[in-house]
C-alpha cells in the first residue's frame, strides 16, 4: 500500500506473533497498552500502524485478539498460503527446511533443490531432495511462489537469475552478497555474519 511506512510494515509480523501467542494463552481481548508492553512499544504507536489498514478494536474495550489476528494476517497475506522452495540444502537449507513455524504462519515447503549428488534424492522434512537441474520445471509443476536461496556466495546471483526467469514472486535470500534482481522483484537479504558483528560490537563495549 502506497503512503504506509516500511517500518509500519516491519511491525505487523510482531503484532501478529504477540496476537498469537495471546490466543494461546486465551485472551480474547487486548489493549494496545498490554500489546505494546509484550512488544516495548508504545500504545499511541500500535495505534497509529493498524489505523493505517483500517478500524480495529472497540473503544474502552480493546481489540479483540482473534478477530486482529486474522485481520493483520489478511493484510500480511498469509492467508494465501505461499509455495516455498530451498534451494541449496546444506546445514542452514537443512535447518530451514525443518523450521515448524512456516506450515503455522500458511507457508508451504514444497520443493528443495542442490547440486550434490550425496544430497540428493535424500528427504528433509518429508520433502525429497531435487537435482537443481530440474528446478525450473518443478517450479512451474508445483507453482511455487518463493525461493529461499541458501547456496554459498558465488554461485547466489546465478541462481538468482534462474529464479526470475521462471518467474518466481520472490526470493528471501541468505547468501551473504547483494542480488541484482529487477525492480519487480521482491527479495529479502538476510545475513547472518551482520547480525553477529553487530552483536559483537555491542557486546565489545557493553561494561562486564
Amino acid at each position: 500500500m502506497k503512503g504506509i511506512s516500511k517500518a509500519t510494515i516491519d511491525r505487523l509480523p510482531l503484532y501478529f506473533r504477540a496476537l498469537r501467542m495471546a490466543q494461546d494463552e486465551g485472551l480474547d481481548v487486548m489493549s494496545s497498552e498490554e500489546l505494546g508492553r509484550r512488544l516495548e512499544i508504545t500504545p499511541e504507536q500500535i495505534r497509529k500502524d493498524l489505523a493505517s489498514f483500517g478500524q480495529f478494536g472497540k473503544k474502552g474495550v480493546g481489540y479483540y485478539v482473534n478477530e486482529l489476528k486474522r485481520s493483520i494476517s489478511n493484510i500480511l497475506g498469509l492467508d494465501n498460503h505461499w509455495n516455498m522452495a530451498i534451494i541449496g540444502i546444506g546445514h542452514l537449507g537443512s535447518a530451514l527446511a525443518n523450521h515448524q513455524s512456516f506450515i503455522s504462519l500458511g507457508f508451504n515447503l514444497v520443493a528443495l533443490f542442490d547440486q550434490d549428488p550425496t544430497i540428493v534424492g535424500q528427504t528433509v522434512n518429508h520433502v525429497k531432495v531435487e537435482d537443481i537441474s530440474i528446478m525450473e520445471e518443478k517450479i512451474k509443476e508445483l507453482n511455487i511462489h518463493i525461493g529461499i536461496i541458501t547456496v554459498p556466495g558465488q554461485f547466489a546471483q546465478e541462481i538468482a537469475d534462474r529464479l526470475v526467469k521462471a518467474k518466481i514472486r520472490g526470493i528471501w535470500n541468505f547468501a551473504p552478497i547483494r542480488m541484482k534482481v529487477p525492480d519487480t522483484m521482491h527479495i529479502v537479504n538476510e545475513d547472518l555474519s551482520i547480525g553477529l558483528s553487530c552483536l559483537s560490537y555491542h557486546i565489545t563495549r557493553k561494561p562486564r
